[in-house]
């Protein structure tokens, strides 16, 4: 339950209430320090300087704010969300068909197949669509990809990196 309280955290952000929020946007603030009168010096002599006119099409230089990094705890979360999900096997050629609920599996990808009876890694050495070989098979695609052990329907996979 922890895991999942951090994760929530980690993904959408604090779980502060919008009272929360208010009580310390309205909480008291400091009062600055009076500041202390000096004696008034001779002014110096003003001297005639020109400023220079002010360029009309120029804009104010902005910082660039760099890319914010993942956390861990997210990277550790979606590695843990399954790639895709078996949806059908042939046991006579030891294939499965996969459909791909997020990202991508290209081959060489090694897999992690998880289910009921089913707990075993195997790298991706050819997939197929419609009987096609391909290298990438993207988000809702179903493929086939020859598998060393039985696997069977609702099994999940998920890509190692």
């Amino acid at each position: 339950m922890k895991f999942l309280k951090k994760l929530g955290k980690a993904l959408f952000g604090s779980s502060k209430t919008p009272k929360a929020v208010k009580a310390k946007a309205k909480a008291p603030k400091k009062k600055a320090a009076k500041p202390v009168k000096k004696k008034a010096a001779k002014p110096a002599p003003k001297k005639a300087a020109k400023k220079a006119p002010a360029k009309a099409g120029m804009k104010s230089a902005k910082k660039k704010t760099p890319a914010k990094k993942q956390p861990r705890m997210v990277k550790q979360a979606l590695a843990a969300m399954p790639t895709a999900e078996v949806t059908h096997y042939f046991p006579h050629v030891n294939a499965a068909v996969l459909k791909i609920k997020v990202g991508e599996i290209r081959v060489g990808d090694e897999l992690l197949f998880k289910g009921h009876t089913t707990d075993f890694k195997q790298k991706v050495i050819s997939m197929q669509i419609d009987h096609q070989p391909v290298r990438i098979a993207k988000k809702g695609d179903d493929f086939g990809v020859e598998v060393k052990s039985r696997v069977r329907a609702g099994d999940l996979v998920f890509k190692k990196k």
